[in-house]
């Protein structure tokens, strides 16, 4: 039963908890700034927009969250860890668990950069050809588009990343008299 002896996790972990979640998803915010252009002049060549630039975004902030929820991770099985025998044997089987399943999931992180690329070429090449069919109606509404969709993708994935956390945490808060949090025997 949680609250029954170790370390606490108090008031002031559960804000820094919440701060690096609250960070992770305003650098995520960030991606709907990236390639934004102010007005151009009417003689002034439009720059084309470079995926290069969202990859790199996409690439430093997956190591954010991954970094971020590692050192969580750890911290959470330490109280766990010294709060009870059950809870221990809770954090050892989470230990097992990201030990297991976390090789596939980077694996398929790690393919979520390319097949954004994928999905960015397609909207530009889209957009390219309404220019060409359509110059007078055209416009870069597609980037916004996939700047949308890049950081829908990203909040997906840190959601993700979170959810050990929020078991983890589940363990450790205060639950009402007579409410335990199920642990494994």
């Amino acid at each position: 039963m949680a609250g029954t002896g170790g370390p606490a996790f108090d008031a002031v972990e559960e804000a820094a908890y919440a701060a690096t979640r609250a960070s992770l998803t305003s650098a995520i915010a960030g991606c709907l700034q990236l390639c934004a252009t102010g007005p151009q002049a009417a003689d002034t060549p439009e720059a084309e927009p470079d995926y290069a630039v969202f990859r790199q975004h996409y690439l430093s902030t997956q190591r954010a969250m991954l970094t971020a929820t590692g050192r969580w991770r750890g911290r959470l099985r330490d109280l766990l860890g010294a709060r009870s025998a059950q809870l221990s044997r809770l954090a050892d089987l989470d230990a097992l668990m990201e030990a297991v399943l976390s090789p596939r999931e980077q694996a398929l992180l790690a393919a979520v950069p390319g097949l954004l690329g994928e999905h960015f070429e397609r909207s530009r090449l889209a957009a390219q050809q309404a220019r060409i069919e359509a110059p007078m109606a055209a416009s870069d509404a597609w980037l916004d588009g996939f700047r949308r969709d890049m950081q829908g993708v990203l909040l997906a994935e840190l959601d993700v990343r979170f959810l050990p956390l929020e078991g983890l945490l589940a363990a450790l808060r205060p639950h009402p008299q007579g409410r335990h949090v199920q642990t494994f025997a």
